[in-house]
């Protein structure tokens, strides 16, 4: 999870908060404290800490406590509330016009990982139906063209550059007639130094002559506060659209460059969550403080699931409820769970699972299924279409060709028999006791 160092922090003080007998002076400053230790520990600068725990501190013990809540939960609230407004409050969608191009231009430092975020982005905004091209202007560093068309190959969109090539202008122009029919073309510039003026000025030049609909800057965020100085150099040579924090995952110094732009007034659009290409978000300050805290991100879980849904055929749906479900079925459902994202990242959307749920449960969760697909990838379409023919030869010939064992080849085909004895109940309206004990509705919708 993205600075999971600090949201621990918190939300171990908040539960001293929801334990505790009663809701005093005495424990408000002692989780002001708290915050304050866990803000500078993630390298939130000292005079931004001490303006939020004022704040916190002031209002919990202050503000008149809203009829039918209970001071412990004004006083969550109030830390919510802040950690929100410190962020910036409102999210800040990248517009794109609707029926005509759009070109993003994204400039940033050497090594602050311009070339990953161009594909990252990319990826994002295919995922949501956008027709996306992407344009190599880096003359500078070799390889880079290379880096570039690599990952548009892995994100499945198409790249232009010139490999001899010394203009940038001349290139980011050439791929944008190139791309006229596209909806967005992410153009992806050389690495600068704010001290290099003649770098500064070639980045000039740039936006003039492209004339981009909006300028990005990619920050990376393990130089912590020193973010702040970044954003405000490159503002002053060309004036930013938003900002994308690359790299904020597992960055002990993430805290310290998401809260130092943010207190520049600067829009931060996008985050970097991980390594893979999958791994950005558009940044949504009340989902991120939600899931920083332990409260989940329903709506971005929502999202998750329409970006992976499956468009199932009314007839499929009807087969799979009487009974016909297969392990190809199976497959496609782990298929779309692992287009999802990680399982973790899954379950910090959940409110309650982000620092409950043991990492070693993950692991092991996220190991299965990944036996599981490798298990079903080596079977024949006569054994997934049949699992009832799987008998001993045929399972130590699936653990051989899928380098697992018979015990897991065993526990895949019990689940899947597990399976769809509950789908055939859903046919009949019937729950699972377990489920029925929880008070569980489930509706099944038809494509």
């Amino acid at each position: 999870m993205v600075l999971e160092g600090l949201g621990s922090s918190i939300y171990n003080a908040l539960r001293r908060v929801f334990r505790a007998a009663v809701v005093d002076e005495a424990l408000v400053k002692e989780l002001v404290r708290d915050v304050q230790r866990a803000l500078l520990q993630a390298d939130v600068n000292a005079g931004l800490v001490l303006e939020l725990s004022s704040r916190i501190e002031e209002r919990a013990l202050r503000e008149k406590i809203p009829p039918g809540v209970s001071r412990r939960e004004h006083l969550i609230k109030v830390v919510y509330e802040e950690l929100v407004r410190f962020l910036g409050e409102k999210p800040a969608p990248l517009k794109l016009k609707s029926g005509e191009r759009n070109v993003l231009m994204l400039v940033g430092i050497q090594g602050s990982g311009k070339t990953t975020s161009a594909a990252k982005l990319a990826y994002y905004f295919k995922k949501r139906g956008r027709r996306v091209a992407l344009i190599c202007a880096d003359t500078y560093r070799p390889g880079a063209y290379a880096q570039l068309s690599q990952l548009g190959e892995q994100v499945g969109v198409p790249v232009y550059g010139e490999q001899d090539g010394v203009d940038p202008v001349k290139i980011a122009l050439n791929g944008l007639k190139k791309f006229e029919d596209y909806d967005l073309v992410i153009i992806d510039t050389a690495g600068r130094h704010k001290e290099e003026k003649q770098l500064i000025m070639e980045m000039k030049q740039l936006a003039e002559a492209i004339k981009p609909d909006e300028v990005m800057l990619v920050v990376d965020a393990t130089i912590g506060q020193q973010a702040a100085t970044q954003a405000e150099a490159f503002h002053e040579a060309t004036p930013l659209g938003s900002i994308f924090l690359a790299k904020l995952d597992g960055s002990a110094r993430g805290g310290g460059a998401l809260s130092a732009v943010a207190a520049t007034g600067a829009k931060i659009k996008f985050i970097g969550t991980g390594e893979r290409i999958e791994d950005v978000e558009h940044f949504v300050p009340t989902s991120f403080v939600g899931r920083l805290l332990g409260m989940g991100d329903l709506q971005g879980l929502i999202e998750k699931v329409r970006e992976a849904e499956l468009a199932m055929p009314r007839e499929r749906v009807k087969a799979i409820l009487s009974g016909k479900f297969t392990l190809t079925d199976m497959y496609e459902q782990l298929e779309a769970l692992r287009g999802m994202g990680r399982f973790r990242k899954l379950l910090g959307m959940i409110p309650g699972f982000s620092y409950e749920l043991p990492e070693e449960a993950v692991e092991v969760a996220e190991e299965k299924m990944e036996r599981w697909r490798y298990i079903i990838q080596s079977m024949t379409l006569e054994e997934r279409e049949n699992p009832k023919i799987i008998k001993s030869s045929r399972i130590r010939r699936i653990a051989r060709g899928s380098g697992t064992t018979e015990k897991d080849v065993k526990e895949l085909i019990k689940y899947y028999f597990t399976m769809k004895k509950m789908f055939k109940r859903l046919k009949k309206g019937r729950l699972p006791a377990s489920l029925r004990r929880k008070g569980m509705r489930m509706k099944i919708s038809v494509a």
